[in-house]
């Protein structure tokens, strides 16, 4: 009798095994359900004109440093060349007040130097012979204080020109320097700011990647941060998928899943790249093929290759399956 039991017990699990083995081997083949995303990149300028040129198309591909679009910059152009001069201006400026006077310059002065000498030397003369006319009783002292007034003052012309001479060599003050070179910096700073402004009306490509879309037509008014065109770089390609709360606890960061889609002449390998702490309900572009629980938990996966992403659409609907 107990054998019997026994045998009973054994042909029972064996048919659950076989009955339930299926089910559960079709339950961890089947897919979960996601979409392309990709994440766009909107070139514009911070500054606004009239699209001189659009250089791209949707739908092309370009490189880095491609050029995109041009802006109107005749303004910017002028302001250019307009902060060169001034620059040019305020360094010339610093150059001249470092050298001092210019020797023709300094020429003059000594030439005047010379004359007040030799008009101090007559003053003299004549201070000597007006003392001895005084010592005579031949002149009056007004005479004689008039000579040596003439002569005090041909001395003080002279040393004035001594120093005139000597602070000529010198060139310029030191605040005087200071306030010029704080000019220099101040047209540098102008100048590449109007630098700046110019190239900003001139968008290369970023990063390399497909023209998704244009927005403008050339000869129409761009505002300023408005995008002209939004690119789409393969490593911004990315496929959000829809897992069960049951089932999110057995999936990590860094995972390694396959995706396929409907025409797809391979699979391509992912790698986990988020994990939503959050649930949330099933979103009505994700239909259920079965009975699913309807808390989900969102999962982004990147390609593994941009080789890879290219073969990929955002919106296009693909299967994810555990690797």
């Amino acid at each position: 009798m107990r054998k019997t039991h026994t045998l009973f017990l054994q042909r029972l699990t064996v048919f659950l095994l076989v009955m339930l083995g299926p089910g559960c081997s079709e339950s961890r083949r089947q897919p979960f359900q996601g979409y392309v995303e990709g994440e766009f990149i909107h070139v514009s300028s911070p500054l606004a004109g009239k699209l001189l040129t659009l250089a791209v198309k949707r739908g092309m591909d370009v490189q880095q440093g491609s050029p995109l679009f041009t802006l109107e910059h005749e303004f910017e152009s002028e302001a250019v060349s307009e902060a060169r001069q001034v620059l040019l201006r305020a360094e010339n400026k610093l150059a001249d007040l470092g050298k001092g006077l210019r020797p023709t310059e300094l020429a003059a002065i000594e030439a005047r130097l010379e004359q007040a000498r030799a008009a101090y030397n007559l003053a003299r003369t004549e201070l000597y012979r007006r003392e001895d006319l005084y010592a005579g009783n031949a002149i009056a002292k007004e005479q004689l204080d008039r000579a040596r007034t003439e002569m005090e003052r041909s001395g003080a012309a002279v040393d004035q020109l001594r120093a005139e001479l000597k602070t000529a060599g010198l060139g310029a003050r030191p605040d005087e320097i200071e306030a010029a070179r704080a000019d220099v910096e101040a047209a540098r700073d102008r100048l590449s700011q109007a630098r700046w402004k110019l190239e900003q009306k001139e968008q290369t490509a970023p990063r390399a990647g497909f023209i998704h879309d244009t927005f403008y037509n050339e000869g129409e008014f761009v505002p300023a941060g408005y995008p002209v065109l939004s690119l789409l770089p393969p490593g911004n390609i990315k496929i959000r998928f829809f897992v069960p709360e049951q089932t999110v606890g057995t999936l990590a960061m860094g995972q390694k899943v396959l995706a396929t889609f409907d025409g797809a002449a391979q699979t391509y390998s992912l790698t986990i790249s988020y994990i939503s702490p959050q649930a949330e309900y099933t979103p009505p572009v994700i239909y259920s093929r079965e009975t699913r629980t309807k808390l989900v938990y969102m999962i982004e996966a990147l390609p593994d290759a941009d080789q890879q992403a290219i073969d990929l659409h955002p919106g296009q609907p693909v299967d994810v399956y555990p690797e």
